[in-house]
């Protein structure tokens, strides 16, 4: 067995079959395709590079579309030819046990007549549902053709988008909760990966979004009239996407400042206390200066009672200032 998945289908039945990659460059046309039903390859990896070439020169597929297969593509743009239409898009899933980042994938397609490709960069598990609409003939897949199969697989990345925005703004809630119980520098860090994560998702997210428009204005054949709809639809849910991930950063960078704001307010407590305590001392160091001096005429060194009169005066001015500072509230009760 492979990692290459084959679903064939129309509204009566279904099939699925996993073989290899060169299986299918070698079968698929001659075997697998025709107009009595829809065929979905998908490629949980690109890493066996002849048999895609070889499987895309057969259902001749322009070279430079090959290449960019199996390269990073940030260009948003549907490629349209007489025998099908190309493009990519970035998908997005939660972070991977022991990556604190998200787990990004770049899936290409190509798209004919009867027949939809998918390309992933790297094994990941992006399209469940679609698998088990058609599987148990849920909703208007089976009787759709294969721009609808494109639509539901594209719903299906706009759906991890979501699904990744939830785990942040559970994060975004955790990290509140820490931010009004501790002034850990470690709350700051936490802060920066989650808007970190959100920037990724909005380089994401934003080419999809001009996809899903560029398919819904599309003219191409392969997309039937009564199915454009659909990719608006699309679009509308990468705005949403694109305006939660706005609304994210706003309360992220809100924390941030609320975060420096605390620490700012700690140091004018420190440094209210530290003048509070300069305060008392300053006169009292100024009287101990005073009496330090090595002048020979100073008749105070001659009262009997001196010493304890001038420490009863220090005691006296230190009160008085320590009732002074509480009565115009720098220093609570």
């Amino acid at each position: 067995m492979g990692n290459i998945q084959l679903y064939k289908y129309n509204a009566t039945f279904y099939s699925v079959k996993q073989e290899s990659s060169s299986y299918f460059a070698d079968e698929f046309l001659e075997s697998e395709l025709d107009n009595d039903h829809v065929a979905w390859l998908n490629f949980h990896g690109i890493e066996d590079t002849e048999s895609i070439e070889q499987l895309c020169h057969k259902l001749g597929i322009d070279k430079l579309t090959i290449e960019s297969i199996h390269k990073q593509v940030r260009r948003p743009k549907v490629e349209e030819y007489s025998k099908y239409m190309s493009f990519h898009v970035m998908s997005a899933l939660p972070k991977e046990l022991g990556n604190p980042f998200l787990h990004q994938d770049q899936i290409s397609f190509l798209m004919g007549e009867n027949y939809l490709i998918s390309f992933q960069d790297k094994p990941s598990d992006h399209f469940p549902d679609v698998r088990d609409r058609i599987e148990k003939g849920r909703g208007k897949i089976r009787a759709k053709g294969s721009d609808f199969l494109m639509f539901r697989m594209l719903e299906a990345i706009i759906d991890n988008y979501f699904e990744v925005l939830e785990e942040i703004s559970s994060q975004i809630e955790t990290i509140d909760a820490q931010l009004h119980l501790t002034q850990d520098k470690s709350i700051l860090a936490s802060i920066e990966l989650e808007k970190r994560k959100l920037i990724e998702l909005r380089k994401i997210a934003q080419p999809m979004r001009d996809v899903t428009n560029q398919l819904e204005n599309s003219e191409s054949p392969f997309i039937q009239s009564s199915n454009r709809h659909y990719f608006r639809s699309l679009r509308s849910s990468c705005m949403s996407v694109l305006e939660e991930i706005d609304a994210n950063k706003q309360i992220l960078e809100g924390m941030a400042n609320l975060y420096y704001a605390a620490q700012g307010q700690r140091m004018n407590e420190i440094m209210r206390v530290l003048t509070v305590v300069s305060s008392i001392f300053i006169p009292l160091t100024f009287i101990v200066g005073i009496y330090g001096v090595n002048f020979e005429h100073m008749p105070e060194l001659k009262y009997t009672y001196g010493y304890y009169s001038v420490i009863a005066f220090m005691f006296a001015l230190s009160i008085g200032l320590v009732v002074l500072f509480i009565k115009r509230g720098w220093i609570k009760k």
